[in-house]
């Protein structure tokens, strides 16, 4: 998460109802969509959702993206 925190995108794997999902997060919009771009993710499922930064408690701005099915990245 710190690395998003800075920019940076991080994959964060999880299962939800069952099933295997990740959100790819960052505070960098534009990073994000570059990479997204690169990987056709739908744009218009991109989530906007500020996050608490863990070193300072604070909101910040942040994005993410819900990946299943196929678009969630083999392991």
């Amino acid at each position: 998460m710190i690395h998003a925190m800075d920019g940076g995108l991080w994959l964060h794997r999880h299962v939800w109802k069952g099933r295997p999902m990740a959100h790819l997060v960052s505070t960098d919009r534009e990073r994000l969509l570059e990479y997204g771009r690169f990987v056709r993710l739908p744009v218009a499922r991109l989530q906007y959702k500020p996050l608490k930064d863990p070193r300072t408690g604070e909101r910040r701005e942040a994005w993410h993206w819900d990946l299943v099915g196929d678009l969630l990245p083999p392991r």
